[in-house]
C-alpha cells in the first residue's frame, strides 16, 4: 500500500493485518481520487473508519487543507499516526481513537468530503449514513465504499444519492447536497 500521488509520492503505508482487515485497493482509491481530484486542494477531509488512514493521507498529500481520521482501534490510531509520521503529512491531521458513529454525534466541526468504510454487513455504514448530514459543508461530498450487493439509501436529508461506480465486487456511492445534484 503506497501514496498514489502529491507530496507524499511513492511512500509506503503501513497496514494492519489479520483476516477482519479489507484496506481500499489501490484500484478503487485512485478511481476515487479521480472523482475528486480537481476539488481535494484546500479541502476538509474526514476518515471515518480510518484503518491504515491511506484515504485521508491520500487527500493530505493532494493538498486537502486538512484531515481527520477516525477509528475505535487503539491499533489503527497508531498505525496512522506512524503513517502520517512516515509521509510528512501530520501537521494538518488529527487522530482520533472513538467510536465512529459517536464522533460523527458529537462533532461540531464541518467537512467537504467523508469517506467512509466500515467493516461490510455489520450496520455501521447505515448508521453512519444517518448522521452524516450534520458534519457536512453544502457543497461536500460523502462518499461510501461497500459491497455492490448493498443497497444504500437514496436520501440522506438534504444529501441525494447523486453516482455509483462499480469495480468488481466494490461499489462507491456518492451522496451529493440536493441542489449540487441537478
Amino acid at each position: 500500500m503506497r501514496v498514489i500521488t502529491g507530496i507524499a509520492r511513492g511512500r509506503k503505508l503501513e497496514q494492519l493485518v489479520g483476516e477482519d482487515v479489507r484496506p481500499t485497493t489501490d484500484r478503487v482509491k485512485e478511481a476515487v481520487f479521480s472523482i475528486i481530484q480537481f476539488d481535494i486542494e484546500g479541502r476538509r477531509f474526514l476518515d471515518l473508519f480510518a484503518g491504515s488512514g491511506q484515504m485521508g493521507i491520500e487527500a493530505l498529500s493532494r493538498g486537502a487543507l486538512g484531515a481527520v481520521f477516525v477509528d475505535n482501534r487503539r491499533e489503527s490510531a497508531a498505525i496512522v499516526k506512524r503513517n502520517l509520521q512516515t509521509t510528512g503529512l501530520g501537521s494538518n491531521a488529527r487522530v482520533v481513537q472513538m467510536d465512529s458513529i459517536s464522533y460523527l454525534g458529537s462533532c461540531r466541526e464541518k467537512y467537504d468530503f467523508l469517506y467512509l468504510d466500515p467493516p461490510y454487513g455489520t450496520g455501521l455504514l447505515q448508521a453512519a449514513l444517518a448522521k452524516a448530514e450534520a458534519v457536512m459543508n453544502r457543497s461536500g461530498l460523502i462518499l461510501c465504499e461497500s459491497p455492490v450487493t448493498e443497497e444504500l439509501p437514496m436520501e440522506l436529508g438534504e444529501f441525494v444519492r447523486y453516482r455509483q461506480y462499480k469495480y468488481g465486487k466494490i461499489k462507491i456511492t456518492s451522496y451529493c447536497f440536493r441542489d449540487f445534484a441537478e
